[in-house]
């Protein structure tokens, strides 16, 4: 493994670095919001609303979206560094003090021949999973494209195993990725997270009782350990170079398909998110069979479409609570709870929902991917990007306020998915995209908001911070319970 730090920040300040990737990605679409960027003073305090503005300036303008999104994934790369080199010669020319080989985990199962889906206890299929997608989009959980695209995979089953592509899963561990989904349907996959024991033992567990086959990172050990061990599993961040070259090798008579599955805290969020980055520009300059995936926060900023917005307005007014009420608060609060989610007749609507909790990092790392998604569907590369429903994952509900809101959030019209609900639709989802042969929407807007299982984010009353408080108090009784 590299002695060096790996994938790193040029400058010693994050929020430095934040500021300068968003003031350049605005710079040419947008030049005031990109100097109010430059002179912003309270980046941790404020950094939402230029965030918000990175989406507002793209609306209604497909090439000043591509303009944001390529000048923000330059200034991103260019902010970073591998050790002495630049980021992007780190995948391209940089030496290899590892080489990785491929130990291949061969599935016992049969194959699932069609789509089920884990909820509340219950595994749903065939008529039970219609229904429950008609529910969802009754209630304004995820979109009529969403459920559509589900419906799809449900009529071809065959579609499951992907025959033909190889799944690349970057953060195979993580809670939201497909590796469990694409395992039961006997899928081909490249399963990469860290070399430790205990990931690796579930990335195994997981493969051995699956029906596909799966290949993982392995090195010969040289030093250390002195007895010629295998060491599985791969650092992406410190071993950029290695990884890459691996990677490569399963570009072949196969489509490879790289997905972005990869969590951190905090700055080494930004800095996995960059090598993962790095990682798919490199491959598809390469490999321009190459196709990618990612899984958007629903805690982010997007463009809403009218029918989205049109429910919202719906819930306003008809919510539980009474317009008496409603100003009552708004007054207590000096009008930051209960604003409502739209201005009458938004076309598109603006939703947002960043958190302030999970930090001005985490909303870097999310926009790079879907600047990434946006350049390279103008690339003609094809691209799966969908919006997760919020999801209680481990690395949420450890946030006790973020825990206590999603206990909460139902009584605003948002549900709250369990993790394996979550990742079985986000893979189906993917299984879609990848064989529906989507076509490039005319705005990036509407590519990021085809298929999008928001939770009721999108449709919900208000605004998802002037609620998030008052969740947040009605969940507690909830935890504690």
């Amino acid at each position: 493994m590299s002695t060096h730090e790996g994938v790193a920040f040029r400058s010693e300040s994050t929020s430095a670095t934040a500021r300068e990737v968003l003031a350049d990605a605005l710079r040419a679409a947008d030049p005031v919001g990109s100097r109010a960027v430059e002179r912003e003073t309270a980046w941790r305090r404020q950094y939402l609303e230029h965030f918000r503005r990175a989406v507002e300036a793209g609306i209604g303008d497909a090439a000043a979206a591509q303009a944001i999104a390529s000048a923000g994934l330059r200034s991103a790369h260019a902010a970073m560094r591998f050790g002495d080199v630049d980021l992007d010669a780190a995948v391209t020319g940089a030496p290899l003090d590892q080489v990785l080989h491929t130990t291949t985990l061969e599935g016992g199962a049969e194959p699932e021949t069609e789509l089920t889906l884990p909820y509340r206890g219950e595994r749903l299929r065939g008529d039970a999973l219609l229904r429950q997608l008609d529910a969802w989009v009754e209630r304004g959980v995820v979109t009529a494209s969403c459920a559509e695209a589900v419906r799809r995979v449900h009529e071809n089953p065959d579609w499951l195993r992907l025959e033909g592509d190889v799944v690349a899963v970057l953060g195979a561990g993580a809670e939201m990725g497909p590796y469990r989904a694409l395992q039961r349907w006997g899928a081909e996959v490249v399963a990469l997270d860290l070399p430790r024991a205990d990931v690796q033992e579930r990335i195994a567990r997981v493969a051995t009782d699956g029906a596909g086959r799966v290949h993982v990172p392995t090195r010969i050990v040289t030093s250390g350990r002195g007895d010629g061990g295998c060491d599985v599993g791969a650092d992406l961040v410190r071993e950029l170079p290695a990884v890459a070259h691996w990677l490569g090798s399963f570009a072949g008579a196969s489509r490879l398909v790289l997905g972005n599955y990869c969590y951190a805290d905090g700055a080494m969020h930004v800095r996995v998110s960059m090598a993962a980055d790095a990682l798919a520009a490199h491959l598809v300059a390469e490999h321009p069979r190459t196709a990618l995936a990612f899984l958007a926060t629903p805690t982010d900023v997007f463009a809403v479409p009218a029918e989205e917005v049109a429910r919202s307005q719906e819930a306003y007014r008809k919510g539980r609570v009474g317009r008496v009420a409603r100003h009552a608060t708004r007054v207590v609060s000096g009008g930051r709870l209960l604003q409502r989610n739209y201005p009458p007749g938004a076309d598109p609507g603006l939703c947002d929902a960043l958190v302030p909790q999970q930090g001005p990092n985490y909303a870097l790392a999310k926009r790079v991917q879907r600047w990434r998604a946006t350049d390279a569907r103008a690339a003609g590369t094809t691209v799966s990007l969908n919006v997760a429903p919020a999801t209680r994952t481990r690395s949420v509900v450890k946030n006790k306020a973020l825990a206590a809101a999603y206990a909460g959030a139902h009584r605003f019209g948002v549900e709250i998915f369990d993790p394996a609900t979550s990742n079985t639709l986000m893979a189906a989802l993917l299984v879609h995209d990848l064989r529906a042969g989507l076509q490039p929407e005319t705005e990036p807007w509407r590519d990021e908001a085809r298929g999008a299982a928001h939770g009721g984010l999108w449709t919900a009353a208000y605004h998802p911070r002037s609620a998030l408080g008052l969740a947040a108090v009605l969940g507690v009784g909830a935890l504690r319970s």
